[in-house]
């Protein structure tokens, strides 16, 4: 199995994710964009792309140039190859603009560990139908992606801020809006990135990095638990 990941700052990969495809032997091909790498242009011989989280946003195409090559590139490979996708936060938004919705900032950023609720469509879905109802999880964002109504796009789970926290398109491409693929050491590392940390104290206060890592170990048992069924899920969409 041969899966290219798209990272946007080298702290943010796939996590417990790749603790786990790391131990099953995955050939794993990382392309750090912020450091200048670029995006093979032989797509075809990879079996699935991971696309990370970030500090910049969809349309910062002025200041991060790479991000144009790297939409064509995701929409090659979601719409033109059809091959499997999963984008996290910034890779949520990435493909919901390439599928045709827009990246918007959000009227009350979700930062925090906070609550997502499931829809029916997930009891049908390769996915998630083993998921529980509601899952608590990290967020740490401040832009979404909306307008995504259309045949091709389903959505699989909202929270009360979010509509868009999972959604699928077709049956090879899924944006998670949140970050269910931490571990550990995650909230310490991100806490150290200028971008990250603004956000977090705006939002919960001065000091705030301390008590976001607490509560986040105190469900990181149960987030590892649901990226292990993430992960098992998704192999199977890999023909």
């Amino acid at each position: 199995m041969k899966i290219i990941v798209l990272q946007h700052i080298k702290i943010e990969d796939p996590g417990y994710i790749k603790d786990l495809m790391i131990a099953d032997n995955v050939e794993l091909i990382t392309v750090e964009l912020d450091e200048g790498e670029k995006i093979p242009e032989n797509l075809s011989e990879y079996d699935a792309m991971f696309c990370m989280g970030g500090p910049m946003d969809t349309w910062m195409e002025k200041d991060y140039p790479w991000l144009v090559d790297e939409k064509k590139k995701i929409k090659e490979f979601v719409v033109d190859l059809q091959k499997p996708y999963l984008g996290f936060c910034l890779g949520c938004q990435l493909l919901g603009e390439v599928i045709g919705g827009n990246v918007v900032k959000s009227n009350y950023p979700e930062i925090g560990m906070l609550n997502i609720n499931f829809l029916g469509s997930k009891n049908d879905d390769l996915l998630f139908s083993k998921f529980p109802e509601n899952i608590t999880t990290l967020q740490w964002h401040s832009y979404e992606v909306q307008d995504l109504e259309n045949s091709d796009v389903t959505l699989i789970a909202s929270s009360p801020e979010t509509k868009y926290q999972i959604f699928r398109y077709k049956n090879n491409a899924y944006g998670i809006q949140f970050h269910i693929e931490v571990k550990k050491t995650t909230v310490g590392e991100w806490g150290c990135v200028p971008e990250y940390k603004s956000a977090l104290e705006n939002q919960l206060g001065k000091g705030a990095l301390e008590k976001f890592d607490t509560d986040s170990q105190i469900h990181m048992p149960s987030m590892n638990n649901y990226s292990r069924i993430l992960y098992e899920n998704f192999k199977k969409l890999i023909k």
